[in-house]
């Protein structure tokens, strides 16, 4: 019986959702795979063996998600300020428990594994704003409610700002908006919250920003100036790309790639591996795997019945889309490298696992609510 119940639910999946996120997935492994066998350094299989074993885990969670209904999520907002307080106690404990890697205290580190609390923190507020904003869609033109819900973001946006985690911050930012300019924000409001934010940034130049993120974004305005230094990432990441030609050089046959002139080519820079082994016709498949998974997550945002459906759909569409639109644009030198990863195609298992827990619900609101 039990058996029957399982298979039957699994049955009402939506299968081209959840086989495009494996394709992306796929081209992340085979990418992870090559740079893994590295022709500069001695081969090191560890983070191909241990990205198996998080999609795995990511699956089971998927699907252990799936059997729970979103309408229970929905109807119980005290389980999500649970969870948005475990998220917020996370952040905190970074300055005391994490490791300094680079400058920055950003994951959590258990034996061989790291985890980064900033994942499940993005899948909360998305949740918790689909929820505030589904009952108050309507009363926008009211600023508490703008002001009530940018609270919800600006608490972990500050913790995260002092890892110092900017890319991180932006997505979060990214979230709110969309999901404000969803529900029905007046323009004037919209375009005034986004003018406050560009002065911030502005006047934030010699007040909030570190030296090693000045240095970011110079060598993103001028990387020709110390192409040995501030400009050295983005230009062999724009070689990489450029050498990929049609059909790329081969797996395991990147220039940049193996010979380690190309930095973090299974984490912030993959793209540009993918673009240099698997050429065009790779990087045309990735891009068209992404657009095939936003639009059968936005299929699900349409057909939704509940203003709590679609605007979580939609909040998870624009945190994978910002996500992928970010790295993409510091892999081509038209964005500042912020360390942003590949959603689903770079190394790790925060991002990997946390998004497949977003599908997970998706899958459930498509069979209960879509």
């Amino acid at each position: 019986m039990i058996k029957d119940m399982f298979w039957n639910h699994i049955k009402k999946f939506d299968w081209i959702l959840l086989g495009t996120a494996l394709a992306i997935v796929g081209l992340g492994l085979v990418s992870i795979w090559s740079s893994s066998s590295s022709h500069f350094t001695s081969s090191d299989y560890s983070n191909i063996y241990k990205q198996v074993v998080f999609l795995l885990v990511s699956l089971v969670a998927m699907i252990g998600v799936s059997f729970i209904d979103s309408r229970t999520i929905r109807e119980n907002p005290a389980i999500l300020m649970v969870f948005y307080s475990i998220c917020v106690i996370l952040l905190i404990g970074i300055f005391f428990f994490a490791p300094e890697i680079k400058g920055i205290r950003s994951w959590y580190k258990i034996g061989f594994v790291s985890f980064d609390p900033i994942e499940p923190t993005k899948l909360i507020l998305i949740l918790i704003l689909a929820k505030y904003f589904s009952k108050r869609h309507v009363e926008l033109y009211n600023l508490k409610h703008i002001i009530f819900s940018g609270i919800y973001v600006a608490v972990p946006a500050i913790l995260i700002f002092l890892h110092p985690e900017l890319g991180s911050v932006a997505i979060l930012l990214m979230i709110w908006l969309s999901i404000l300019f969803i529900s029905g924000i007046r323009l004037r409001h919209f375009l005034l919250m986004i003018l406050a934010f560009i002065v911030t940034l502005v006047m934030g130049w010699n007040i909030i920003l570190k030296d090693y993120q000045k240095d970011r974004l110079i060598g993103f305005v001028s990387p020709q100036e110390d192409p040995l230094g501030k400009g050295w990432n983005q230009n062999q990441s724009k070689i990489s790309i450029g050498s990929g030609g049609l059909l790329g050089t081969g797996i395991g046959q990147g220039s940049q790639t193996q010979y380690g002139f190309l930095p973090e080519p299974h984490t912030d820079f993959i793209f540009s591996a993918i673009a240099e082994e698997m050429g065009f016709l790779g990087v045309f498949i990735l891009l068209g795997s992404f657009m095939l998974l936003y639009y059968r997550i936005l299929r699900i945002a349409l057909n939704a019945k509940s203003n709590f459906c679609r605007l979580f759909a939609s909040g998870v569409a624009v945190s994978i889309f910002a996500q992928m639109f970010i790295n993409i644009g510091m892999n081509l030198g038209i964005l500042p490298v912020i360390g942003i990863p590949l959603p689903l195609v770079s190394y790790g298992g925060s991002n990997l696992l946390f998004n497949f827990i977003a599908l997970g619900i998706l899958q459930n609101m498509k069979m209960t609510e879509a």
